[in-house]
């Protein structure tokens, strides 16, 4: 009876050490939810969802605190993918953030540009080179297009130019059917 309860024993104390064990090694850092529906943003870091960038909206989003449609950038494509995720239903893209455009990238006239570094400083990507006093230009690969370089230019040397689509860069359209009434 003795050696059966110190087996009893062992046995609890060594799966106990597992468990601890693994909770420690296979611990999990954040939500995978919120890490889902930040791989479906675009990551431009725009603000134009009220959040300061990709990361947090996902988060209130993770948190119900907002809605799948604030995200101008992602599209009705990126709606439809967060609905996709979450079990929602999908929803047009709300106005009051913004509208959908084209992808585009920033370019920077040097010819008027002055060196002020105000872009540089507003560019969440550093996206933006250049030195103060110096002409500055902007590295499209780094670009989100988020055209928060745009406003603080003070001689309008900034304009976005829409991405060239290739073969990289085409996507598939959703298609649109419009429903009739049988009636």
């Amino acid at each position: 009876m003795l050696t059966a309860l110190l087996v009893m024993t062992g046995i609890a104390l060594v799966l106990g050490a597992a468990l601890g064990f693994a909770a420690i090694f296979f611990k999990v850092e954040g939500d995978p939810l919120v890490d889902n529906i930040d791989a479906i943003l675009p990551q431009t870091q725009c603000g134009q969802c009220g959040y300061p960038g990709c990361r947090p909206y996902a988060e209130a989003i993770a948190n119900g605190e907002a809605d799948i449609n604030q995200c101008p950038p992602g599209g009705e494509e990126g709606i439809r993918h967060l609905a996709d995720l979450l079990g929602r239903e999908f929803k047009p893209l709300d106005e009051e953030h913004g509208v959908e455009k084209p992808k585009s990238v920033a370019v920077i006239d040097e010819q008027i540009c002055i060196g002020c570094t105000l872009c540089i400083q507003a560019c969440p990507v550093d996206a933006i080179v250049g030195a103060a006093k110096q002409m500055h230009t902007v590295v499209e690969s780094e670009c989100t297009g988020c055209e928060l370089c745009v406003a603080p230019c003070p001689v309008d040397c900034i304009t976005m130019e829409p991405l060239k689509e290739t073969v990289k860069t085409w996507k598939w359209k959703y298609p649109v059917i419009q429903i009739k009434d049988a009636a």
